[in-house]
This record gives C-alpha cells, structure tokens and sequence, in this order.
C-alpha cells in the first residue's frame, strides 16, 4: 500500500486538511505536544478500517461540526484505489470504495457497510491488527511486547500470528473424535445386542405352534358364551322396560297429587280474597262519609298555611329592619369613638411637646459650644493636610524596615534550622546505611514472593483450564442423558400404542396379520423380549452417564475449592506485594539521603558563617541605612509642623460631644411647628363630635317608628299558631280515611276478576282429579306384569364376567402370537443388520483416530509451536541486523523457546525468553538505560513489522514510526536516523513522528503541523 493523497474535513483536531504523498519517499512529521500529529496519520486506520483511539464514534468529529469525512488515495498491486468515509453525529456512517479506471474512479462499493468494509480488505490484503503491528508503529507501544512476561510474550506472538484459528480447528477435531467415539460405542452395543438376539430363533417358532392351538380351543368355548348371553339380555331388556315404564307411572302419580294440593289451597285462599273484598263494599257509605271529613279539614290546613307564610315574611322583614339601623348607628358609635380618641391624642402631644420646648435655652448654650469646637477642629485639619505626606512616608519606610528585619530574621531563623538538620543528617549516616540495607533485603523478598505469585496464577488459569474441560464433558454428558431419557420415553409409548391396537382388534383374521410396529430407535420390528432388551441397554447408558456426571461434579468442587485457596493465597501475596512500590521509592529515598551526607560538612561551615554576620547585622540594626537617614530627617519634620494627632482626635472628639445640640435644637423647631398645628384642629375635632351625637339621636328615634309600623302589618294577618296546630292532629286523625277510599275503590275492581278465578280453580281441581285415578290403574298393571317376568341381572353379569376373562386371555394369546410373528421377521433382517453395523463401526474406529491425531495436531503443541519455532530464527536475524546498525554493532538479543526446570527429572518448560547481550555479557533488559532500551524495543517492532507483513501476503510498502525519541542521546539519535535512512530502500514511503528538533533537521521533507484557533493545520516543506 503506497498513499498518495489524504484529505480530512472536521476530523479530530482537524478542520480542512490534505496531506499529498507524490514525491515523499522519507518525511519528518512534526510539531508540539498536542498539535495533531498522531491524528494526521490515525486517519489512515479510521478511513480503512474504521478504528481510532476514541471511545464514541461521535468524537471523532470536530467540535462544532456535523460530519467528519476522511478521503485517502493509495496504490497496491499496479491499482490505485480510493477510499471514502463519512461519519454524521448522531446518525451512522457511510463508506464508499472505488477503483481508478481510466481519467476516473469507478465505484466498488457493496451493499452495506460490512460488505463494502470486508471487500477492501479483499483488495489490501491486510486487517487493522496487523497494520498497527507492522506499518504503523503506534505512539507509547514500544516496549509493549518487552515488558510481557515469557508466557504472555509467546502468546501475543501467537496472536500477531493469527494462531487462533488452529486452536478452533483443533477444537473441532475434538468434537469431531468425541462423535466418533459415541458412534463407536454405540455401534459397539448395537451389535452386542443383535448378537444376543439372533440366539433366540428356533425357541420363538416353538412356542408359536403351541399358542395356535391353544387359541382355536378358547376361540370356540367363547362363541357358545357369546349366543347364551345373548338371549339373557333380551329377557332382562323387556323387563328393564317395564320398570322404565312404571318409574314413569309413579312419577306422574306424585306430580298429580301436588297438582291436586297445590290447586286445593289457591282455591282456598281466593275465596278468603273474596270474603275480604264483599265486606269492604258492604261499609261503602261510612268509607264516604270520613273521606268527605278530610277533605273539608285538608283545606282549612291550606288557608293557615298561607297566613303562616304571611307571618314568617313580616316577622323576617322586621329583624331585617331593626338590623339594619342596629349597625347604621354601630357605625356611627364607632366614628364618635374615634374623633374623641383624636381629641383626647391632640391634648397629650400639647402636653409633651411643651415639656420639649421647655428645654430651648440649655440648647442654645450647647450650640456655642458646638462652634468653638468645629473651629478648632478645622485648625487641626490644615495642620494635617500639610502633615499627612510625612507621616504616609514615614509608616512606608518603618514598614520596609520591619520587612526587611523580618526577613533576615527568618533567613537567620532558616540557618539555624538547616544547620541542625545538617548536624543531624550527619549523625543519622550509619542508621541510613543500615535502613538501605534493611530495603535492599526487603525488596529482594518481595521480588522472590513476586515470582511466587506469577507461580500461583498459572497454577489457579491451569485449575480454570480444567473447569472448563470438566464443565464442557459435563454440558456433553448432559446432552446425552436428554436424548437417552427421550428414547426411553419414545420406546415407552410405542408399546402402550402397540397394546392398544392389540385390544382394539375384532376378528380373528386380523389378529393372525397384525404386524409387530417398529422401532423408533432403529426403525426396526420390534417384539417384547428386544423391547426389554433395547429398554435395559438404554437405562444401563443413563446410569453410566449420571455416575460420570456425579465424577465430573466431584472434581468440579474439589476444583473450586483449589481454586479459592489460590484465590485466597495471591489475595494475601498481592496484599504484600502493595507495599513493592513503596519499598522501591524508600530505596531511592535512601539512596539520596547517603549520596548527599558527603556535602554536609560543607554546606555547614557556609551556614555557620552566614548565620553569625546576619545576627550581628540584626543586633546594631546596621541594614538599609539610606532608609534609617530618611526616618531621622521626617522627624524633624513633624517636629517643626507642632502638629499631635491626639490633638486632632481630641477635637473631633470635642465636636462629637457637642453635636448632639444641633439634633435638638431642629427637634425644638419641628416640636412649634406641630404645636400650632395641633391648635389649629382641635376646633375642627370638637365640631365633628357634636354632629356625630345628633345623628346617633335621629337614626334613634327612626328606628322606633319603623318597629311599631312592622307590629301593626303583623297583627293584621291573624295567624294563630294554636288554631293551626288543632286542624293538623284533626288531619292526621282523619288520614285512614283517605287509604280506606283508595281500597274500596280498588276493591270495587277485583271484585268481578276474583270471582272468574274462583271458578276456574274450581273446574282444573275435578280434572286432576280424574287423572290421578288413572294413572293409578296402570301402575297397578306393570306391577302384576314384572312379578310375573324373573331378574336376570345375575345371571348376564356372571356370564359377561367369564366372557370378558376369556376375552382378556384370547387377547393377550393373540398379542404375544403377533410378537412371536414379528421376531421370527426380525431374526431374518438381524443377521443383515449385524454385517452393516460391523462395516460401520470399522469405519466409525478410523475416523475417530484421524480426528484424533488432527486435533493433536492442530494444538498449541503441534502445528503451532512448530510455526513460532520456524518463525522465531528469522525474527531474531532481522531484529539483529536492525539492532547492529541502532548499536553499532554493541547489542544483540536472542530468543529463547525452552527453559530448565528446577528439578533435572522434569521436562524442559515452553517459555519465550529475550536474552540481550553488549560488550560486557547479557544482562537483565531492565539494567539497560532508557536509550538502549528504546534501541531493542524499535528493532524487534520493526522486525515483527516486516514478519508480519510477509506473512499478510502484501510487501510492506509504507512505514509510520509514532514513537518517543527523548530518551535518546545525540548519537542514539544519529544512529536511529542511520537505521531510518539504511532501510528506507525497503519502504515506498516512511513517516516519522516527533516533535524533537534534532529529528526535524535531519530529514529534508517535513510535514509541520501547527494548532490554531481553527485548529490543526499542516505544511509541507520539502
């Protein structure tokens, strides 16, 4: 892949952007810490792949913007391509891929983002892991694959390499084996079993001709009880008739009687009903009379009523009236209330205002004194204005000189501080010797517990490992004993099936052709005994797999509990090892403490020094002498002026004292201006007093006239309570009288209608009579007829019991007639089925061991380890010829695939261990400085980069390196630019990021990228 063009539109820190590639063989991308460089080329990998650093496919746009869009151009295989990538906030993404053809582009985009994504990496052969593995070299990733441990090392090789997918095929051709194994075992069982069967042969046609006989003999017996049976039932059918019949007869007879009762009693009580009603209209005169009584007193009741309505409205129209002037001349009480509290409030302000006035010569007196001090006090004041600069002047310079006694005060003070610690310092010398001692011992304890813990968490991933094999055999026996417990239920229903179809079955003929059903395992006849037989095999299966399960769920929970003490044990090692980090950083503490004790002795005689002349200086005041010969010469100054700020606050005292007289003397004023007001309204007040008092007397006298006229409307309306009360009981006494009219008048109704239903009772009473007496006669008919016929009941139950008996055992000959039938028909096709299960399970044992050895095969033992063993020499090559030209020939590293164990017995353990090597001999890669690191880290990226590459199937045409260089020296520096320029011949184009100078100056083409309020922009210079 060789770039050509990249275009960016609010990406990231980037507005409008386009970076040409055309002519850029080796580039410095450069800039400041956070300018946008590593956003410039993350573009790529968001373009191709859609993958960038930031957690929300939204942030990839630029603040403010709507969409971020990235176009990239680039060349593989003789074709240049373009690729197209939009994102909108808060909607999707749209991917667009094209190829050029001709002057233009022609569109190979797919239906859907995933189908046009997986078609580019079609065409560039090369995924975004590998990218970022191989061409682009990410930014704080260098020394990822050195600070892995061994194991983690060799499989994060693996993954680069994409070994995984051998590990899925491996684990296919264990369940593949795992299926051939069952199918071997049932076969296995298939064959036992037909081998059991076939023994069986000449005892089933035996046993065949001896139950034909037998069945012919019960055959005929059963027809003979059949025909007997027969003619009892006709006897008991005409009997059961009759019975029927006379139930009938009987039932009728009661209806009747009730009907009979029931009519009786109506009759009865609607003769009672015209009784009642003949002697209500016999008193038809008297029911009239009372009627009339109340009515005429229902009337007089009604004129009260009237007058009563009359009287309650003239009673309310009084109270109103009465209440009305009751509030007016409230109100008017009220206003005279008020005016004589007024007039009663004028005359004690009269009073307190002349005990004010009387105060008015003390006042005047106190006003003179007021002025003569004011007059002082302004003196006071011009003296101040004149004095004031001085005194500002000289508080400055007091205040400088406190400031400056202050500080050599507490730079003496410091000394003297510093100078004790120093002593102390130097008497604490052995006892930090001693506690650097003490923590290098610490540390290598706890780098021992350290390794440890690396110990105890390979062994609690191995116990998960097995959990995880245990719980997968246990999920595959699981399944197993479902289809087990299906098949016995399968073969369960299909012989209650075939029972009942036995039963079922009428004829002789049918029973002698009734095939035995097949299996539904096999699909095979199936008969009683291999019924059994196939039932036991499968119970015997179920129980084999539950005792597997129970073993499984044992080693389950001894493996868990393994598991929680390792879980406990690292719990209590990573416990202790939190203090690591701590211990490290008191190592080096110390470290500088004894580095700095050999200046102490210095550092205290300049103190000692230093300290002696500030006390001196302290002592006779002999610092910042200019401003000591200022001071002198101000007071000499004040002294001239005769000016004395106690004096001045002396007299403004004097005129605080005094200038209460001014707050009275302006009450005094205010108290004569109130009292000829108030003189001026108590005429006014005594006025209002007298008016208010005759209207009070007037609404008085209103209101008497106006009750005596209500009296007077009241007594001519004439209501008398007591008249009113007497008509009330009088119509409450005559009210029977009304309801007695309402019945006679109802009565004169029903009168004709009860005497009709008198007669109709009568008339149905004789015909329900009749009607019993002959229902009675034919009762008495059927009793004769069934005392003559006898009760066979008996009799067909004994014989239906014996015919259902043989019946049962007719049926269960014919049954095991028809099983005998369908084995001898399934011996014949046993013998066949022996031979093609025999073929199958030769089969079946060969590919189980094919399966077998694939998955050995394809495991992290096999296929895999030989890979890393093939690639691991060519790695080690390129990393050390890379590293020889970074070094100048000073590093060299090597892989190491095996490690001794302890034990000389044990097997040698896989590892991937990296072994660097100087002048000096192989050291641990944490002793190497940050520069020489950097150098191993750089190589081996770069040579995975070019593995990994060639194992994508594409040349490695482009190189991007997003790596810190700060640790590097000035010659680490020239001869990673040496590195850079001496493989450049291998890369169509290289980019370096950095933001070193020395980098910028040694490439010729630069791409400059600024941060600007616009935000990043980029420049070339070539």
């Amino acid at each position: 892949m060789i770039p050509q063009r990249l275009t960016l539109r609010h990406f990231l820190s980037y507005r409008e952007a386009t970076l040409d590639f055309q002519g850029l063989h080796t580039a410095c991308v450069c800039g400041a810490n956070g300018a946008g460089k590593s956003s410039l080329l993350e573009a790529i990998s968001w373009v191709l792949w859609g993958e960038s650093r930031v957690s929300s496919d939204d942030d990839v746009i630029h603040m403010g913007a709507k969409e971020a869009q990235v176009e990239f151009i680039f060349q593989m295989h003789q074709q240049t391509y373009r690729v197209l990538r939009t994102r909108q906030r808060g909607q999707g993404v749209s991917l667009e891929f094209q190829i050029m053809q001709g002057n233009g582009f022609r569109s190979l985009t797919a239906k859907g983002i995933r189908s046009t994504q997986q078609l580019i990496l079609t065409h560039l052969k090369l995924d975004y892991e590998t990218f970022v593995n191989s061409a682009y070299l990410r930014q704080g990733r260098a020394d990822e694959f050195m600070l892995k441990r061994p194991a983690d090392r060799k499989q994060i090789l693996a993954d680069l390499l994409k070994l995984h997918q051998y590990d899925e095929l491996s684990e296919q051709a264990k369940d593949k084996s795992r299926q051939f194994k069952g199918q071997v075992e049932l076969l296995e069982r298939n064959l036992e079993s037909i081998r059991e069967q076939l023994q069986q042969r000449d005892a089933i046609a035996q046993e065949r001709t001896e139950l034909e006989t037998v069945l012919e003999q019960m055959q005929a017996q059963q027809s003979a009880n059949q025909h007997q049976l027969q003619q009892f039932q006709a006897v008991q059918h005409q009997r059961q008739t009759w019975q029927q019949q006379l139930s009938w007869q009987q039932q009728q007879q009661r209806n009747l009687n009730q009907d009979c009762q029931r009519l009786q009693k109506e009759r009865s009580q609607t003769d009672e009903q015209r009784q009642t009603l003949e002697y209500l209209l016999q008193q038809e005169s008297k029911i009239i009379a009372g009627y009339q009584h109340w009515k005429a007193l229902q009337a007089q009741e009604e004129l009260f009523s009237a007058k009563f309505q009359s009287h309650q409205v003239a009673q309310s129209q009084r109270q109103q009236f009465e209440q009305q002037y009751s509030e007016k001349l409230q109100h008017l009480q009220n206003q005279l209330q008020k005016v004589q509290a007024q007039e009663i409030t004028l005359q004690e302000q009269l009073q307190e205002l002349q005990k004010a006035l009387s105060k008015e010569a003390d006042v005047e007196s106190a006003i003179e004194q007021l002025n003569t001090a004011r007059q002082e006090l302004q003196r006071l004041e011009q003296l101040q204005l004149q004095a004031s600069p001085l005194l500002q002047r000289k508080q400055q310079i007091q205040q400088k000189l406190d400031r400056s006694f202050t500080r050599l005060s507490a730079r003496l003070e410091e000394l003297r501080t510093s100078a004790r610690q120093l002593q102390t310092q130097q008497q604490r010398q052995p006892v930090l010797q001693k506690a650097a001692i003490e923590v290098a011992v610490k540390i290598d304890e706890l780098e021992k517990l350290r390794a440890y813990q690396d110990q105890v968490r390979e062994k609690g991933l191995e116990r998960r490992s097995f959990m995880e094999q245990l719980q997968a055999h246990q999920r595959n026996y699981e399944a197993q004993l479902a289809e087990i417990d299906h098949k016995i239920r399968m073969l369960e229903q299909e012989r209650a099936a075939t029972l009942t179809q036995a039963v079922e079955g009428n004829t002789i003929v049918q029973i002698k052709h009734h095939d035995f059903p097949p299996c539904p395992l096999c699909d095979r006849p199936l008969d009683e005994h291999h019924w059994r037989l196939v039932l036991e095999k499968q119970q015997s299966q179920k129980e084999e797999i539950l005792s597997e399960i129970w073993v499984i769920r044992e080693q389950l929970t001894t493996s868990e509990r393994e598991i929680q003490v390792l879980r406990d044990e690292y719990t209590k090692i990573e416990t202790r090892l939190a203090q690591y980090g701590d211990t490290l950083e008191r190592r080096g503490q110390l470290q500088e403490q004894l580095q700095n004790t050999a200046d102490v002795q210095t550092q205290l005689q300049r103190m000692n020094t230093e300290a002696l002349k500030l006390d001196e200086q302290l002592k006779t005041r002999a610092f910042e002498p200019e401003l000591h010969e200022e001071l002198s010469i101000l007071d000499r100054s004040l002294q001239q002026l005769n000016y004395d700020e106690r004096d001045h606050a002396l007299a403004r005292g004097s005129v605080d004292r005094w200038r209460w007289a001014e707050i009275r003397q302006a009450e005094i004023k205010q108290a004569k201006r109130r009292q000829a007001n108030i003189l001026h309204r108590q005429p006014t007040v005594k006025a209002q007093i007298e008016q208010l008092e005759q209207q009070h007397d007037r609404f008085t006298a209103d209101l008497a006239r106006g009750l005596q006229q209500c009296d007077r409307q009241i007594e001519e309306i004439g209501y008398n309570l007591e008249q009113h009360n007497a008509i009330r009981s009088a119509l409450r006494q005559a009210q029977p009288w009304q309801l007695r009219y309402q019945e006679l008048q109802q009565a004169k109704q029903h009168y004709p209608q009860v005497q009709h239903r008198l007669h109709e009772l009568t008339q149905t009473l004789q015909a329900r009579f009749t009607d019993l007496q002959t229902s009675t006669h034919h009762c008495q008919e059927l009793i004769r007829a069934l005392e003559k016929t006898p009760d066979l009941s008996t009799h067909i139950q004994t014989l239906e019991q014996q015919i259902q008996h043989h019946r049962t055992k007719l049926d269960e000959h014919l049954a095991k007639l028809g099983r005998l039938q369908q084995q001898q028909q399934q011996q014949d096709l046993l013998s066949q089925q022996f031979e093609e299960i025999n073929a199958q399970l030769k089969t079946a044992r060969q590919q189980c061991r094919i399966y077998q050895e694939l998955a050995q095969a394809f495991g992290k033992n096999g296929i895999q380890a030989l890979m890393i063993e093939n690639i691991l020499p060519q790695l080690e090559a390129t990393t050390n010829q890379i590293l020889s030209r970074l070094s100048a020939n000073q590093l060299h590293v090597q892989f190491v695939t095996q490690r001794n164990r302890k034990s000389k017995t044990a097997k040698a353990m896989e590892t991937l261990d990296i072994l660097i090597a100087d002048a000096y001999g192989t050291r641990p890669y944490e002793t190497y400085s940050g520069g020489e690191a950097f150098r191993v880290n750089f190589a081996i990226r770069l040579a995975l980069a070019r593995l990994l590459a060639q194992r994508s199937g594409t040349a490695l045409q482009m190189l991007i390196v997003d790596e810190g260089f700060g640790n590097q020296d000035q010659e680490g520096c020239d001869r990673l630019i040496a590195a850079i320029n001496a493989i450049s011949s291998e890369f169509a184009n290289i980019l370096i990021i950095t933001h070193m100078p020395h980098f910028r100056e040694a490439f010729q083409a630069r791409i400059e990228v600024t941060k600007t309020e616009n935000g990043s922009e980029l420049m070339l210079c070539l």
